[in-house]
C-alpha cells in the first residue's frame, strides 16, 4: 500500500491557527458508513448521533509545558523538548535538544528562575537529561515550561494555550501532544450526554513525538509508529463490557483512545486493565476488534491519523469526504473542525 495513496489537496488557509472561540463550537462532518452519505452540522449537536447506551472513550491525558529555553555557559540559546520522565527518576527526562549535536556529558544549561539542566547522555535517539533547583522541578516547570503547541502552527505559545489545549477532562500529566478530538467538548455537553443515557468512561494515552513525525517511507507498511505510554483503568473495561453486552456502541474520542483500545486487545479480542507501551499502527486491512465508532479531528495528507481514519470507514470514502471538507471550508488538524464516524 502506497503512501502516496493518502494523498489530498490541503489548501494551506484551510489549517486552523487559533481554536473557535467556544469549544462545542466548531463543525460536525457526519460519515454515515452504513449508507456512505457525507453531512454536516455543529458540534453542540453531537448528541442528536448518539444513542442511549452508548459508550464514549476519551483520553484524559494532560499536555505538560515541555518546552523549556536556556543557555550554555559559552551564552548560546537552548531549547529543550520534554519527551517523557525517565522511570525511577523524578528529575531526568528524554529530551530534544537543540542545536541537537553540540553537547556533551556533563554539560549544564541554565534555565529561569534557578533551574538547572545537565545533559547526562543519549539513548539511541535521544538525549537524557536532569534537572535540579531551589524547588521541585515539576513545581517550576508548570510555572516556567511553554505549551508545545504543533510546529505548523509557527507560532510560540500564548496563556490562552494553556487551557485551550486542554480536553476539559485533561487530568493525567504527561502528553506533549493534545488528544484534539476531546478539545470539542464542553463539561456541560458532557453532562447533558450523560442525562440521556450516554456514558463517558477514560483511559490515559500520554501522546507523543510520533503524532507530529511524516511518515518518510514509499509504503505504509515499512512505517515503524513510535511507543506511547497507555493505562486503562479496570471500570472503563467494565463499562466496555457492559457496552458490547447490550448490543451498544463503543464509540472512541480521537486516534488515541481508538489506538488504545485496540493495542490492548490484540492478543485476546478484549480490552484488558493495565498499562505499558502501545505502537500499534492501523492503517487499511485492519480489523476493529473493540471500536464501532469514532469522533476524530480532519488530519494532513498522507499521516498515520488519516490511514487509521480509512481503515474504520474505508480509504475511498474518507478522502471523498476530506475533498468535500476543502470544498465546504472546514478548518483542518488539532484546533481544527471534528468528523463523526459511524
Amino acid at each position: 500500500m502506497l503512501v502516496k495513496d493518502f494523498s489530498f489537496h490541503l489548501p494551506l488557509d484551510l489549517v486552523a491557527l487559533q481554536p473557535p472561540a467556544k469549544r462545542d463550537g466548531s463543525r460536525l462532518m457526519l460519515l454515515d458508513r452504513s449508507v456512505g452519505t457525507v453531512f454536516e452540522d455543529t458540534f453542540s449537536s453531537i448528541r442528536d448521533y448518539l444513542r442511549p447506551g452508548d459508550l464514549l472513550v476519551m483520553n484524559d491525558t494532560r499536555v505538560i509545558p515541555a518546552r523549556l529555553f536556556g543557555k550554555k555557559q559559552t551564552g548560546g540559546r537552548v531549547e529543550i523538548f520534554l519527551l517523557r520522565r525517565q522511570s525511577g527518576s523524578e528529575e531526568c527526562w528524554e529530551c530534544l535538544l537543540k542545536p541537537s549535536k553540540r553537547f556533551r556529558q556533563g554539560q549544564e544549561i541554565q534555565l529561569e528562575s534557578g533551574m538547572t539542566a545537565v545533559v547526562q547522555g543519549r539513548t539511541s535517539e535521544n538525549w537524557l537529561v536532569s534537572f535540579g533547583g531551589s524547588e521541585p522541578f515539576d513545581v517550576w516547570l508548570e510555572r516556567e515550561g511553554h505549551i508545545p503547541l504543533p510546529p505548523y502552527l509557527q507560532r510560540d505559545d500564548c496563556l490562552e494555550d494553556r487551557e485551550r489545549y486542554q480536553t476539559v477532562v485533561a487530568r493525567e500529566p504527561g502528553a506533549v501532544a493534545a488528544p484534539t478530538a476531546g478539545l470539542h467538548f464542553t463539561r456541560d455537553l458532557l453532562g447533558d450526554l450523560a442525562s440521556i443515557g450516554i456514558e463517558t468512561a477514560f483511559l490515559t494515552l500520554h501522546t507523543g513525538l510520533g503524532t507530529f513525525l511524516p511518515v518518510r517511507t514509499q509504503h505504509v507498511e515499512d512505517h515503524r509508529i513510535h511507543t506511547e505510554r497507555f493505562a486503562i483503568p479496570p471500570e472503563t473495561v467494565e463499562a466496555i463490557r457492559r457496552t458490547k453486552a447490550n448490543g451498544c456502541r463503543v464509540i472512541a474520542v480521537g486516534t488515541t483512545s481508538a489506538r488504545t483500545l485496540e493495542y490492548s486487545a490484540q492478543q485476546t479480542g478484549q480490552v484488558v486493565a493495565g498499562s505499558g507501551e502501545a505502537d500499534i499502527f492501523i492503517y487499511p486491512g485492519y480489523s476493529f476488534r473493540v471500536v464501532d465508532a469514532m469522533i476524530t479531528n480532519f488530519h494532513l495528507p498522507e499521516s498515520t491519523l488519516l490511514m487509521l481514519v480509512s481503515a474504520l470507514a474505508g480509504r475511498e470514502y474518507v478522502l471523498e469526504a476530506y475533498r468535500e471538507a476543502v470544498v465546504r471550508g472546514f478548518r483542518f488538524y488539532s484546533y481544527g473542525d471534528a468528523m463523526f464516524v459511524f
